[in-house]
């Protein structure tokens, strides 16, 4: 299993210890430090080992883990109520184009993740046409 890492790119550094961190946990595919802009106490990011700006270009052995060690975090936290977040490309608020999970406690309301969820009403049929057409 081959690394791709990009020079330039700030998770990368910080995979290679060119930028320091605060490391919580590395395995030999994900690497997980606390987050420097946290929205509460314990915001942690959670980074595959290769560079991939989104998830649907990061090859399947780099997520093997991500989940279990989002997990390990949140559990070591103590965090009952969290979030976790994942955004791919900029509409869509991804910050650093490297794809990356953050674990984000939500000790209250006012801290942690907030955001609004602008749920549509779905017709059924038009819903039985899309997962037709996918291609899974």
């Amino acid at each position: 299993m081959a690394s791709k890492l990009v020079a330039d790119c700030l998770f990368c550094k910080i995979i290679r210890g060119e930028i320091p961190s605060v490391k919580l946990l590395e395995t030999a595919t994900t690497f997980a430090f606390l987050d420097i802009g946290p929205l509460s106490e314990g915001h942690a990011l959670v980074i595959p080992k290769f560079h991939a700006e989104k998830m649907h270009q990061l090859p399947d052995e780099f997520l093997a883990d991500a989940m279990p060690v989002a997990k390990k975090i949140a559990m070591a936290l103590g965090a009952d109520n969290y979030n976790i977040l994942q955004n791919n490309g900029r509409l869509a608020h991804q910050q650093v184009m490297h794809v990356h999970f953050h674990v984000i406690p939500k000790p209250s309301a006012d801290k942690g993740l907030s955001m609004e969820w602008n749920a549509e009403t779905a017709d059924v049929e038009r819903l039985k046409d899309l997962a037709k057409n996918m291609k899974l």
